[in-house]
Parts: structure tokens; C-alpha cells; sequence
């Protein structure tokens, strides 16, 4: 436990400072979370004369649920720094060192952390500026953060862990794309829960993602209703911690390999 902190520390600042000596995708990386506001909270801004919609602004439904698409959209990719290292030859001299394989995932997690909070902090200026009203204030707002981060732990790690045992970018690229789209649409993210069909209503109970976007509309909201958000939070929290622990077990099936 003693190297585990130093070892991610330095591995996440590694990360890090690759991620800045990629300007284009830092850029796509700022954009894409205003595209996608801006467009779905245009192309859906009436669903709110539906049934099931508490508010009457779009803008106040959809931005929770852009973060939360966000953490999928960018978290399902993760794995890909793994594969990149393992190509160039960097992941079988770090696994040969007495780096703690624990700190390689933390690090992985911690750079997704980085990176949500600054997109889901866009978001939230965006929706600000369109209009949105976030009654649940500052607090609200670190709830979802926090809420955002944890799915993102388990979404990294488990792309993190599938990359190990897979190798490839394709097969990383179908697993992720696999997994991101269908829990996206069995969640709330886009549309009310009362409002979908009663097979997805019930499926999403189930969801994580949509633990995550109930959550952090809760915590948004002007009178929330914590005990439909501390739950939820805790079961994203186990989510994690479970992800984080099985991802790590992967570094074994890609060492027995080689």
C-alpha cells in the first residue's frame, strides 16, 4: 500500500502531460460535450410536452444526462492507452518493474477523473448559458460531478481491463461501443423514465448510468430527494470499487499470455 500512492501519482501525471501534448484532442475532448447539448437540446426540446417530464425545460433535463453520455463516450476509450503502450513495448517493461499493477489502473482512473470533471464543467457553463436553471446550486452541481467520476472509474477500468486481455483496438472499439450504446438508451439520459416503455423502465433500475443520471438530477433540483440519491451513489461507489479490483486482475491473463 505504500507504493501504491507514489506509483499513481507519478503514472497519473505521466498520463496527464500525454494528454496535453495532444492539442487536437484536447480540443475534441472540450467540444464534443458542447456539440452534443447543443444539438440534442435543440432537436428535443419539445419531448418536454410529454408525459412524464417534471420540468419544462429541456435544457434543465439534458444537461445531467450529456455529462453522464459523456463519461461513457469518453471513459469506453481508456483502454486505448493501454494497447498503445503495449504496441510500443512500454507495458511489458513496466509490468517487468516493481510498479504496483493497483497504481497502472488508479492512474488510468485518475486521468479519466481529470478529464470528466473539466468536460462535465462545460456542460454545466453551456446549459447556464442556454438557459438552464440548476436549483440545487454548487452542491448539486458536485454531486453530479462526483457521481459522473465514479461511472467513469468503472467504465475506464473496465475498458482498461478488457484491452489487456483483447490486444487489439478493433476488439476494444466493438466491446466499447457494445456496452455504451445500449446502457445509454436504457437509461434516462435523453428521455424520462416514464416516458419509455415499461421493459426499459424496469431494466433501468438495473442500470448504473442511469443510477448515475437520476442522481445527479436529484441533487440538481430545486427540493432533491436524497434518498433516491445517496443509494444510488453508494451503488455506483461499489460499482467501482468491484471494476477497479476485477480490471487489475486482468494485468495476470495479459502477463500468462506473453
Amino acid at each position: 500500500m505504500t507504493t501504491v500512492l507514489p506509483h499513481s501519482a507519478y503514472l497519473t501525471a505521466r498520463l496527464l502531460r500525454a494528454t496535453g501534448r495532444q492539442p487536437a484532442f484536447v480540443v475534441i475532448m472540450l467540444i464534443q460535450p458542447m456539440i452534443w447539448l447543443l444539438l440534442f437540446g435543440q432537436l428535443f426540446k419539445r419531448v418536454v410536452e410529454l408525459p412524464g417530464f417534471a420540468s419544462g425545460s429541456y435544457i434543465d433535463f439534458l444537461t445531467p444526462g450529456v455529462v453522464v453520455m459523456t463519461v461513457l463516450f469518453t471513459s469506453g476509450w481508456a483502454g486505448m492507452a493501454f494497447i498503445d503502450d503495449m504496441d510500443r513495448g512500454v507495458m511489458d517493461r513496466m509490468l517487468s518493474s516493481p510498479v504496483s499493477r493497483m497504481a497502472m489502473m488508479i492512474s488510468s482512473v485518475a486521468n479519466q477523473a481529470v478529464t470528466i470533471v473539466v468536460q462535465g464543467l462545460i456542460v454545466v457553463v453551456i446549459g447556464l448559458l442556454l438557459g438552464a436553471s440548476f436549483s440545487g446550486g454548487v452542491l448539486g452541481v458536485l454531486i453530479m460531478l462526483v457521481a459522473a467520476v465514479l461511472l467513469a472509474a468503472a467504465f475506464a477500468s473496465l475498458s482498461n481491463g478488457m484491452a489487456l486481455i483483447v490486444r487489439t483496438q478493433e476488439s476494444l472499439i466493438g466491446f466499447s461501443t457494445m456496452l455504451t450504446l445500449p446502457l445509454s438508451f436504457l437509461s434516462s439520459a435523453m428521455m424520462a423514465r416514464e416516458a419509455a416503455p415499461g421493459w426499459i423502465q424496469t431494466v433501468s433500475s438495473y442500470n448504473p448510468v442511469d443510477w448515475t443520471v437520476v442522481a445527479s438530477r436529484e441533487a440538481l433540483s430545486a427540493d432533491p430527494d436524497w434518498s433516491a440519491v445517496w443509494p444510488r451513489m453508494g451503488g455506483l461507489l461499489v460499482v467501482a470499487v468491484v471494476a477497479v479490483w476485477l480490471a487489475t486482475r486482468a494485468f495476470r491473463s495479459y502477463q500468462r499470455s506473453m
